[in-house]
């Protein structure tokens, strides 16, 4: 790696994300962001610009993986009920000791029901994990700001009131 240019391959290191945070600090203070609020989109262009950051192959790869994944993830299909859904799921797992993310058709007949449930095991492990997240960024703001953000996490109603719209479109607002 030459100095001072950054080359981020899948797992950072301390050092790289102490890079990363070095790169982060110098473009706030060469745009004159004062209020903490980061563009990564304007930061990536900057830190490319001025050859703070260099992709190698391997981030290559990884935002062409980023791209199907995306892509996949983004496919929705209607069932003959008029649902939409998701048509591709994902799994990780650990092959030949490299994590790998293997992505199914929910219509390929050849997709043993197994992938989907452990596919939507583990997305619901990523939302549980998403919430635990938030519910500790909101108590932290609020301890940190002297605020009271209320936060609820029980999204019964939330779900109860997405699939009654769904399926009774005519009373939709």
């Amino acid at each position: 790696m030459t100095a001072g240019v950054l080359q981020i391959g899948v797992m950072m290191s301390n050092a790289t994300k102490n890079r990363i945070a070095e790169i982060v600090e110098q473009y706030k203070q060469a745009k004159g962001i004062e209020d903490g609020r980061v563009d990564v989109h304007d930061l990536a262009g900057w830190a490319l610009d001025n050859k703070l950051y260099q992709p190698n192959m391997r981030d290559e790869i990884q935002l062409a993986a980023n791209t199907f994944s995306r892509h996949f993830r983004e496919e929705l299909r209607a069932d003959p009920k008029g649902r939409s859904y998701r048509a591709k799921h994902a799994v990780r797992e650990n092959i030949n000791g490299k994590q790998s993310t293997l992505w199914a058709d929910l219509d390929d007949s050849n997709v043993p029901v197994e992938h989907f449930h452990k596919a939507f095991s583990q997305r619901r492990q990523q939302i549980v994990g998403d919430c635990f997240q938030l519910k500790t960024d909101v108590d932290v703001c609020n301890d940190k700001k002297g605020s009271a953000i209320p936060l609820s996490l029980n999204f019964e109603d939330d779900v109860a009131e997405a699939e009654y719209l769904r399926d009774n479109p005519d009373n939709a607002a």
